[in-house]
């Protein structure tokens, strides 16, 4: 038996979030439509998966042998971002997806303002 499965993999230094729906209503309660809600400058979300970061060249690259297994001719600079954190972003650079009936939203690194980061240390008394 075979079982497929599918994955979103980001690419380079993008982040995939899952968007936390704005208000839909003003502190006076009128409520607002959609699309004054996405023209919001700055939007907040969870961090579900992270690319693999900046790609720079390995300097320790060579082309070997043909029946060498292949080596990848790429490092990466990681990003600060990671799955679980809870980002600020500039919504307006973010690409809209939808993955298996899911809104998500696509940002770059440079795109996210602030991460919120939860921390578990034990502590001793």
């Amino acid at each position: 038996m075979i079982k497929r499965t599918k994955q979103v993999l980001i690419v380079g230094d993008r982040i995939l979030l899952d968007v936390e729906d704005a208000n839909d209503k003003t502190k006076s309660g009128l409520y607002l439509p959609p699309s004054v809600r996405e023209k919001e400058k700055v939007a907040t979300g969870r961090v579900v998966k992270v690319g693999p970061g900046y790609p720079i060249p390995n300097p320790n690259y060579t082309e070997e042998e043909p029946w060498s297994p292949p080596r990848d001719p790429m490092k990466y600079i990681p990003l600060q971002a990671k799955e679980g954190d809870y980002a600020i972003f500039l919504r307006e650079h973010g690409v809209e997806i939808e993955f298996e009936g899911r809104q998500y939203l696509i940002v770059p690194q440079a795109a996210v303002v602030a991460l919120v980061r939860e921390e578990v240390t034990e502590v001793r008394e």
